[in-house]
């Protein structure tokens, strides 16, 4: 983790002129598939692809599979509960958390359970940091994540701790796009994709070690160790 200051005949009649239901299965079958795809992000910055002699992967290589699709957060608006089991409750808006705490970079490969795969440039802060500044109770040992959708999940607090664990506002030297969870997503490393909440605007200090996320309430390991099963 490194701190920051792409004419022949027709062999029968029938695929020149098609039956009526062929035609309603091909584009059935292309509304389907066209859900899967997307197009380039915009982007306020020139992404890189390299990194330290890493070859990264794109912005674009990324698959939407999000609970209730892009979610887009006004920043002048935005805010970041900081609540549970600590002394001092904060909100900080999004400006205040870019200039106010240190800027680290990892790169981190997300690993989803759809099969595919990321390794990203990470740019963000530490989440140990910003519970400091809260007082945390001794009594708090799991971190609860909420995020714009309505999608939560959860890690234990020395998990968090021993891995230096960033939140990133940016990737591959990018603004996250609002597709890919502006303005704050969890860099879970050695986790499975579900435990890479975005949208963040809730975190939650508790004592539930028996809390269970989305994904978890529906059967996956609370866990979420990429040397495990991810399904319970």
């Amino acid at each position: 983790m490194k701190r920051l200051f792409g004419k022949k005949k027709p062999l029968f009649k029938n695929i020149i002129n098609p039956p009526f239901w062929v035609i309603v299965i091909v584009l059935l079958g292309m509304i389907s598939f066209s859900g899967c795809l997307q197009d380039d992000l915009v982007l306020d910055h020139v992404e890189i692809r390299e990194y330290q002699g890493e070859r990264l992967s794109s912005i674009n290589d990324f698959r939407e599979n999000s609970i209730k699709g892009p979610q887009y957060v006004d920043k002048e608006n935005y805010t970041l509960k900081i609540t549970g089991l600590i002394e001092n409750p904060k909100n900080f808006s999004y400006n205040e958390i870019i200039n106010n705490f240190p800027i680290y970079t990892k790169v981190v490969t997300l690993y989803c359970v759809e099969g595919w795969s990321t390794k990203i440039l990470w740019e963000g802060f530490l989440l140990s940091d910003i519970l400091e500044e809260t007082n945390p109770l001794s009594e708090g040992n799991v971190i609860i994540f909420h995020a714009y959708d309505g999608y939560t999940t959860s890690l234990p607090l020395e998990y968090v701790k021993n891995k230096n664990i960033i939140i990133a506002y940016k990737m591959n030297n990018v603004t996250l796009p609002p597709e890919r969870g502006f303005p704050f997503q969890l860099v879970a490393e050695s986790k499975w994709g579900y435990k890479w909440i975005k949208w963040i605007t809730e975190i939650e200090l508790s004592d539930n070690t028996n809390y269970k996320g989305f994904w978890e309430s529906r059967g996956y390991s609370n866990k979420g160790d990429l040397n495990e099963s991810y399904f319970e």
